[in-house]
């Protein structure tokens, strides 16, 4: 695309280095990209010609003139014969949304949960078996494939989750999946074409699980979860087709699904020709004992184990894993293969090599006894600052659930806690018809060290005595709600 320069010359804030990762026509692309769509360039600024840049840069005009070209290509530039170069009004539209979309400030003391340390991702083991992946792939698996998965990551997975996690599977009934939350929405798809109506879930829960099963077509129906997790006798009485648990950690209460509790699921599945739906999420990371053992384990013909790596390695990695009962197996693989005929088959590959190697076993070792440490840091830092508070749940998990008496506003100490920059949760982020009851937190510690998280939570008792503070003064006004 040509473009004709014109004089008085535009100066722009960019730098570009040969030392830096990315090309030179690279690394302009992302700034400008970037700078317009933050709306340091607005909609019709111009920006300088091809020549210009390159004159400012020191780098070759064509360099200038390939980023311009993708760049107007993606929309954010607007390039006409004999005009200067402006930002495009396509792409300031686009940005400019509401200030709730604007990137939050950085949080000084994070302790959102469900997250974990990826700093400690084994970056130098995933590459070697990333780059054996890519020396080794075969023409075949360059190709679309088997939407179900490569067959060695699905014979890898078979083996370690039956030792691991005491699951019953055959690498047949495996399906790979870009996470776990597109493994749910596969399975109630699957569950709506062949009839099925209404899904029970716990309550509380994650509210998009809620949205997944509405959009295939289910109705949610919520279940409540007590001390021994979900409540059968309402289950029964629910008239679900499905239900989704947490059974080894409920997530967010931090309840193990007792063994009673366990024999009643089991019997309703069979009694109403059910399916659950396992989600276990973050069995591994189980710190006074032995994690239980997969419920999907007692009857592997009525319950769909889901997994994935984004709690044990990273979300990033956008990896999950179904073992489906065979009387669901061809309607799920189907579903998958309509969502996308396939996860990334370079990244499953290293995976399995990745598991084959014991890399998976070593990683969750040292990450175990960090994320004890940082949990024991958290109990006692609470202890210390704010006494009133009582840890609930198990000790497992990336997460605690912290109690705190009924007198004190949940809603207050979460507004208290924002304005100070301290990144929790609540559960009524899971629950908000449970607005009444106690303030319960939601205290992550994964991806905090100890010693921040000790100074986190002496600042969050500071947080929790402003806000009963002014609750409790009638000076102070209304307790924002």
């Amino acid at each position: 695309m040509t473009v004709s320069e014109t004089s008085q010359p535009i100066e722009l804030l960019l730098s570009v280095s040969r030392d830096e990762s990315g090309t030179l026509g690279a690394q302009i692309e992302n700034q400008l990209r970037s700078a317009i769509r933050e709306g340091v360039l607005r909609s019709s600024a111009r920006v300088p010609s091809t020549r210009d840049l390159a004159r400012q840069l020191g780098v070759s005009r064509r360099v200038v003139v390939d980023a311009y070209a993708q760049l107007a290509a993606e929309g954010y530039l607007s390039l006409r014969q004999g005009a200067r170069p402006r930002v495009s009004d396509t792409a300031a539209v686009a940005s400019a949304g509401p200030e709730t979309a604007r990137p939050a400030a950085t949080p000084r003391f994070d302790f959102r949960p469900s997250v974990p340390d990826v700093s400690m991702f084994p970056r130098a083991a995933w590459l070697r078996c990333l780059r054996e992946a890519l020396a080794t792939i075969t023409d075949a698996d360059l190709a679309y494939g088997d939407p179900r998965g490569v067959d060695v990551l699905r014979s890898a997975l078979a083996d370690y989750l039956g030792r691991a996690r005491g699951v019953v599977a055959d690498p047949v009934t495996v399906v790979v999946t870009c996470g776990y939350s597109q493994g749910l929405g596969i399975v109630c798809h699957a569950l709506a074409a062949g009839g099925a109506k209404r899904i029970a879930l716990e309550a509380p829960t994650w509210p998009e699980q809620a949205m997944i099963a509405e959009r295939a077509g289910l109705e949610a129906v919520p279940v409540r979860v007590d001390d021994a997790g979900i409540r059968v006798d309402e289950l029964e009485r629910s008239k679900a087709d499905a239900v989704v648990l947490t059974p080894a950690h409920q997530h967010p209460t931090g309840v193990v699904l007792s063994g009673e509790r366990r024999m009643q699921l089991l019997a309703w599945l069979r009694d109403r020709d059910a399916v659950a739906i396992e989600d276990d999420y973050d069995a591994e990371y189980r710190y006074d004992r032995a994690a239980v053992g997969a419920l999907q384990g007692l009857e592997p013909d009525r319950v769909v184990y889901a997994g994935s790596a984004s709690k044990t390695l990273a979300p990033a990695l956008r990896i999950g894993w179904l073992v489906v009962p065979p009387g669901l197996l061809d309607a799920v693989s189907r579903e998958k293969l309509l969502a996308d005929r396939g996860t990334g088959r370079i990244e499953q590959l290293a995976l399995a090599d990745f598991v084959s190697r014991g890399e998976l076993d070593r990683h969750l070792r040292r990450m175990r006894a960090r994320y004890r440490g940082r949990r024991d840091a958290l109990v006692e830092a609470l202890a210390e600052a704010l006494p009133e508070a009582v840890v609930r749940g198990i000790a497992a998990g990336l997460h605690a659930i912290v109690e705190l008496p009924e007198a004190y506003d949940v809603r207050a100490i979460r507004d208290e806690a924002r304005r100070r920059r301290i990144a929790l949760e609540t559960t009524l982020d899971f629950w908000p018809q449970d607005g009444d009851g106690r303030a319960t937190l939601m205290l992550g510690y994964a991806q905090t060290p100890e010693p921040t998280i000790r100074a986190g939570i002496r600042e969050l008792a500071e947080a929790v005595r402003a806000a009963a503070g002014r609750s409790q003064d009638p000076a102070g006004g209304a307790t924002p709600t």
